[in-house]
């Protein structure tokens, strides 16, 4: 068997830049939002996985998603040309991989103009290739088993989901017929749950509203440069938003669906992905950090509640 092209390769900044950025605004020129097609109506998202399990993060959840639903391939898992050979695996002949990323700083000490030693951080991006499980041969079995989703009857609250969002301590409030974080008065406004079509529509709402709740100056004071509704610091902070709900959805195994509303961005976003190449990786990169946040939050109550228990049996 012949072998497939694409070891790892290091690739310059600007070209890795460039050719993402170019691969994302195609799929927005043509309507698509490539982040949420890997499972179509009612399906639930799955984190891409690398061979030893471990899930991708970032920028690179967007790009595997995309060539999946591309291709059609329906395993979760990535891996290299080399991994794949050490598990017993083999690329098939002509089989093209997939560029991910990896990017990460180097600390070297220097000599200033002084005289001085100084620190010197140097950020450094390496562009390699991956495999999807579908396009490689003697592969376990464990490989193209399918996830397990969930998904809920109509109206049915989903208990983890609740169990998470009230985790966060947010002011979540429930009434009329819009939902959005107010930033002055930080809170989150929700219609009510039997407003909804789903439980999985309420669940993914409203984490894409927490999302927003992060930007807080007393959370991850994240400022993208809003000044007014529709500007381009608008258009960033709902990018990040809307990637954020698809990454948590993935985490909680949450079916979801395109949000109508925000198919009038797409032209916003091609603005911004237009006029810098760099913003996709930066918007997925707040997107996964205020993902990750949340995720916190939920080990810092079960610590307080843990606590809180001990404390009681000792009363006790």
């Amino acid at each position: 068997m012949g072998k497939a092209k694409a070891n790892e390769t290091t690739t310059g900044f600007s070209d890795i830049y460039e050719r993402v950025t170019q691969r994302i605004i195609e799929q927005l020129e043509a309507g698509t939002r490539p982040w949420m097609q890997p499972w179509g109506a009612c399906g639930s998202p799955v984190r891409p996985l690398r061979h030893n399990g471990v899930a991708y993060r970032g920028i690179n959840t967007v790009l595997l998603w995309m060539t999946a639903a591309e291709h059609g391939y329906s395993s979760s898992y990535w891996m290299t040309f080399r991994q794949a050979q050490e598990i017993g695996g083999n690329v098939r002949k002509g089989e093209k991989g997939t560029l991910v990323v990896y990017a990460n700083a180097i600390e070297r000490k220097e000599t200033d103009d002084e005289g001085e030693e100084v620190d010197r951080r140097i950020p450094f991006m390496k562009g390699y290739s991956v495999f999807n499980a579908d396009q490689i041969d003697g592969l376990p079995e464990r490989f193209h088993a399918k996830p397990a989703g969930t998904s809920a009857m109509m109206n049915e609250r989903i208990e983890a989901a609740d169990r998470f969002f009230a985790g966060l301590g947010a002011d979540i409030r429930e009434g009329g017929n819009r939902a959005f974080y107010h930033l002055g008065g930080d809170f989150i406004q929700m219609p009510p749950f039997q407003s909804f079509v789903s439980a999985e529509a309420h669940a993914t709402t409203l984490g894409h509203e927490c999302i927003h709740w992060t930007m807080n100056r007393t959370r991850l004071d994240r400022d993208l440069g809003r000044e007014k509704w529709g500007d381009e610091g608008y258009a960033k902070e709902e990018l990040v938003a809307e990637l954020g709900a698809v990454f948590l959805a993935a985490d909680l195994g949450l079916a979801i669906e395109p949000r109508e509303d925000h198919a009038a961005y797409i032209a916003s976003w091609l603005k911004v992905l237009k006029n810098d190449k760099r913003a996709v990786f930066q918007m997925a990169a707040h997107a996964e950090r205020a993902v990750g946040f949340l995720h916190g939050l939920q080990t810092a109550a079960a610590t307080d509640t843990d606590h809180e228990t001990a404390s009681a049996q000792s009363a006790a």
